[in-house]
């Protein structure tokens, strides 16, 4: 493990300014770059430490605030500990802005984010490999999907709604990804019931994708947020060492 260094950057969007957290390891690099999507409380001192740790194992992290329509991170006023159930009204906040992302906005964002880390000169060429937690799971599955020859490997933990029966579900676009994937779902997950966890790894498996889907026995949704009720040390110790590997083989 090296040193991480981590700075806020700005990107000129389509629709305005994203800030963003930019984190790498000590050096000169140029290291294999990962775009790493928040959750829904967005960016705030966890998540940065998250793509430190991420950084520190080698790897060039670019983390936007998906939200920057509605302004800079933190978009809400968020505790140091969140817990929904004492602060029932985050979700009442967070869940306009939520819905406002589409996937024509989010994947216009991505096309963005993938060409910034394609300029930045500590980010290696090549394909990058992209996280996401909870609906940046969605959004991870969504853009490997979208830009499958910029996308070698893409993971996504605890993530909701990755296999509804709407018409835009993320895991629609199974047939078009190249990338390997891996997903770490909570099994206490009312966001991804069973069986949209089998209905992803149906899609998968009819889109002859390399992928594998694990369940995290015991966890909650959110089990890798410190910062969160939700948090499970093993489940989240347990996601590090299976993302590291999948980038390790993949990036």
């Amino acid at each position: 493990m090296s040193t991480a260094y981590g700075v806020t950057v700005d990107i000129a969007m389509r629709d305005g300014t994203a800030d963003a957290y930019l984190a790498h390891p000590d050096g000169a690099g140029p290291f294999p770059a990962v775009l790493l999507y928040m959750d829904a409380f967005g960016l705030r001192p966890h998540l940065k430490k998250m793509a430190d740790r991420l950084a520190s194992a080698g790897y060039a992290v670019l983390m936007p605030n998906i939200f920057y329509r509605h302004g800079r991170a933190p978009v809400i006023d968020l505790p140091e500990f969140v817990d929904p159930a004492e602060r029932p009204e985050l979700f009442q906040q967070l869940g306009p802005i939520i819905r406002s992302l589409t996937p024509e906005s989010t994947m216009a964002d991505a096309d963005t984010y993938l060409r910034w880390l394609a300029e930045w000169p500590l980010a290696r060429s090549g394909p990058v490999g992209v996280t996401g937690y909870c609906m940046g799971a969605g959004l991870a599955l969504r853009t490997a999907g979208t830009y499958p020859d910029r996308v070698a490997a893409a993971a996504g933990f605890h993530g909701a709604n990755l296999a509804s029966t709407a018409p835009d579900s993320p895991h629609l676009l199974a047939d078009r990804v190249k990338a390997e994937l891996y997903f770490g779902h909570a099994d206490q997950d009312r966001a991804l019931p069973p069986e949209q966890i089998d209905r992803l790894d149906a899609a998968l498996d009819a889109a002859g994708v390399h992928h594998h889907c694990e369940v995290y026995t015991g966890a909650h949704h959110g089990f890798t947020q410190a910062d969160t009720a939700a948090y499970d040390p093993e489940a989240a110790e347990r996601h590090w060492a299976a993302l590291l590997d999948l980038f390790g083989r993949t990036l």
